[in-house]
């Protein structure tokens, strides 16, 4: 079996796409949740392109369309507006959302930029007119303060201390869920934590006195059961002793929203990394350049639409004026 260096080599898969996953695992180092997302799309992609094309049997199903025939000929004759079609298709037959459909853009406009520039395989890049569809501008959802502080109180049962742990660090450092999952005990050295982020990129997390209290007390129960730890660096450990995984915090979440009457549905750890902050940008006065740093956001841009909470300011500020009973 052919062995890549990141991931295994799939039979399954055209090579110019197999080679592509590699490349964008090991040489731009993007983090394997991205991967598996490109991958997903480039897979929807060309199966439509050959159904497009009318090179799939009447009575096949979408998902049994086999593309590991795909090759370099193929990849040649492939215009602009196909790659219209398929955004067409991804929106009207498959639903995606604007969100979703940008993804798909910029899949396929990474993969075209990959097979021109750095594979040669064709020697015009189709994706260099594909627009990105444009995305409304949506406030993130987060939880107040009353309502985290709610939240934490209601931590109690047989991992109350990992579990409060947990919560409050996400609702003060804004970790991503696989940085905390990810969280090794030698990577704390006071209050500094190092964390594995997005395309594997190593950043610092500065720990505040309430992390700094919970962690101290969960590891004082921790250390109680340190002869039955599998995975002995990982922080957070779970029922069987080992790291704890992304499931099993979103499960832990739930029951703690609906203890404390919070929307289940709504609130998801991603949202506690948005309380986290909105809390800091509301009332610690960090600048949104600080904030970037502090989420680990490649981009500022990603990290303006936490500067929402403004507008609550300014609506206080104008119904502050004295003209407003008026």
């Amino acid at each position: 079996m052919k062995y890549m260096l990141n991931s295994i080599y799939d039979p399954n898969l055209p090579e110019c796409l197999n080679d592509f996953l590699n490349y964008l695992g090991t040489i731009k180092g993007k983090s394997q949740n991205t991967t598996i997302a490109y991958k997903f799309d480039l897979i929807m992609f060309f199966r439509f392109i050959k159904l497009y094309k009318g090179m799939v049997p009447n009575n096949c199903e979408f998902e049994d369309i086999i593309i590991n025939d795909i090759d370099n000929n193929f990849l040649k004759k492939i215009k602009l507006n196909d790659l219209f079609a398929f955004i067409s298709f991804a929106e009207n037959y498959r639903k995606n959302g604007s969100y979703a459909r940008a993804r798909k853009v910029a899949s396929i406009k990474s993969f075209f930029k990959y097979l021109h520039g750095k594979a040669k395989i064709i020697d015009e890049n189709p994706a260099l007119e594909l627009e990105s569809p444009k995305i409304e501008k949506r406030n993130p959802i987060y939880l107040t303060l009353d309502e985290s502080k709610k939240l934490l109180n209601s931590i109690d049962g047989k991992f109350k201390e990992r579990d409060y742990c947990i919560i409050t660090i996400f609702l003060n450092c804004g970790l991503r869920l696989s940085e905390l999952c990810g969280i090794n005990i030698s990577k704390i050295k006071g209050d500094i934590l190092t964390v594995i982020g997005k395309g594997n990129k190593e950043r610092t997390v500065y720990l505040n006195n309430a992390c700094l209290k919970a962690i101290s007390s969960y590891l004082n129960v921790r250390n109680k059961f340190s002869d039955k730890i599998v995975d002995y660096d990982a922080l957070f450990i779970s029922k069987n002793y080992k790291r704890i995984n992304k499931r099993s915090i979103e499960l832990m979440l739930k029951k703690y929203l609906k203890k404390s009457n919070l929307d289940v549905n709504k609130y998801t750890p991603h949202k506690l990394r948005h309380t986290a902050a909105t809390l800091m940008y509301k009332y610690g006065n960090v600048d949104i350049r600080s904030l970037q740093e502090i989420l680990g956001h490649e981009n500022v841009s990603t990290t303006q639409i936490y500067t929402h909470v403004d507008d609550e300011e300014l609506r206080e500020a104008v119904k502050s004026n004295p003209l407003s009973k008026e």
